[in-house]
């Protein structure tokens, strides 16, 4: 490989690398916590906060303009002197227990609990059911024993 190509390759490979940084760093948030303690108070609660854009990130890791909104809303109502429990409970009064990334065990979170699970043992049931009856139409076919070239 001569330089130049390689110094192509090196460019590009420099220049796709730089596309992955800008959304690693878009999800902090400059907010002006008290000290070290509120800032990390934050954090945790937002980790426990879900992103309802993008459903699997937590509302820390997310750089949707609705998770931007909801850590400042959280940031607030902490300056407000609420405690967790009182953040969590206003953002399920109006986002349901889909913010939460751990949902409480209810009648109305039981498809959020079980849904994969009854999912996957559905497909589970699916598959056997078909190499059950693959294996037995297998055996009713009769094996033929001589063919038209006599081997």
């Amino acid at each position: 490989m001569t330089a130049s190509a390689w110094t192509r390759h090196a460019l590009m490979i420099l220049l796709a690398l730089s596309l992955l940084l800008p959304n690693a760093a878009v999800a902090i948030d400059a907010l002006p916590f008290k000290d070290r303690a509120e800032e990390q108070r934050f954090q945790n609660l937002a980790r426990q906060l879900r992103c309802l854009v993008c459903q699997n990130e937590s509302l820390a890791d997310s750089s949707a303009d609705l998770a931007k909104d909801l850590r400042q809303e959280v940031f607030e109502q902490m300056q407000q002197g609420k405690n967790d429990d009182e953040i969590k409970q206003y953002l399920t009064a109006r986002y349901s227990d889909f913010v939460l990334y751990n949902p409480p065990l209810r009648s109305g979170t039981f498809v959020l609990w079980f849904g994969p699970l009854i999912v996957f043992l559905a497909g589970l049931v699916a598959v056997v059911l078909i190499v059950r009856r693959r294996a037995s139409a297998q055996q009713r076919v009769p094996a033929e024993t001589s063919s038209e070239d006599g081997w």
